[in-house]
């Protein structure tokens, strides 16, 4: 390749990272701006008389360690944020894997019996409003060890939103589709491939990036409740017990963080999917 090819392919490659730069700024300007409005006022607020919460400063100051080196590991439950948000994640995968497959297996089913829905949607309804925390000590006690009932309540938290939306999708299936498969007298199999699941792919994806953000509440909340265990949510309640807020408003944002990361990943995830399957 010659100089001026050289230069010709650097100011090509320039121009469209500067094109790309002008698509992003106006989405990333006005978030940009409200976090620092909004770091300007709780900053602020700190610095009044008889504030007890520390400022965004303090809380950089009193984290930096935390904040700079993530990943140390003492043993035990003495680890680094990367470790605690690392073991929540584990729990999360495994209890919401396992609430998936169940929440669209069960949602089919209710879904294509009107039998199995007028049996089964009351006890979904009454136990779909039970709030995570009411979990835990039935979990304890059922299955006596930390790790089992952690991932029982993200389980039981996580399948409700799966399994009503899937249902709901089944439902919706509109009626042509059914007329045509009959006319080509589609078997069972391929009535399920390729009527029901395309036909109700996006409103399983609504259930599960509904259910994801409440497996991820579900995990913190359990950890926090169940002592001993490495996770997120237990990182708070130790720092909160010795009096470090400024940890627990940085555990917090690596919630967040983590939560809001998650989401755009289900997000794209789901875009990937219906784009492939509307081909």
């Amino acid at each position: 390749m010659t100089t001026l090819q050289r230069r010709a392919s650097a100011n090509t490659s320039e121009n469209a990272l500067v094109s790309r730069l002008k698509k992003v700024l106006p989405d990333l300007i006005p978030p940009l701006v409200a976090i620092a409005i909004f770091l300007v006022v709780w900053q602020i607020f700190s610095l009044t008389p008889g504030a007890t919460l520390p400022g965004p400063i303090k809380v950089v100051q009193d984290t930096w360690i935390l904040i700079g080196w993530p990943f140390y590991d003492r043993g035990g439950i003495d680890k680094g944020l990367f470790w605690q948000v690392f073991a929540s994640l584990q729990r999360v995968a495994i209890g919401y894997t396992l609430a998936a497959i169940v929440g669209i297996g069960l949602g089919i089913l209710v879904g294509t019996s009107k039998l199995m829905s007028k049996a089964l949607d009351p006890i979904f309804q009454f136990l779909r409003v039970v709030a995570p925390l009411a979990w835990v000590p039935i979990a304890l006690s059922a299955l006596r060890q930390n790790e089992p009932a952690a991932l029982f309540v993200i389980f039981i938290t996580a399948i409700w939103p799966i399994l009503i939306n899937t249902s709901v999708g089944v439902r919706q299936i509109p009626s042509d589709y059914n007329n045509v498969a009959k006319v080509l007298q589609l078997s069972k199999q391929e009535y399920f491939f390729n009527i029901l699941i395309p036909a109700t792919i996006p409103y399983i994806f609504t259930g599960l990036r509904i259910a994801l953000g409440l497996a991820w509440l579900a995990i913190i909340a359990a950890e926090i409740v169940m002592s001993g265990i490495v996770g997120i949510g237990f990182f708070i309640w130790d720092a909160y017990q010795n009096n470090n807020v400024s940890e627990v408003i940085l555990a917090v944002v690596y919630i967040g963080a983590v939560g809001l990361i998650l989401d755009k990943l289900m997000l794209w995830l789901e875009s990937r999917i219906v784009a492939q399957d509307q081909k």
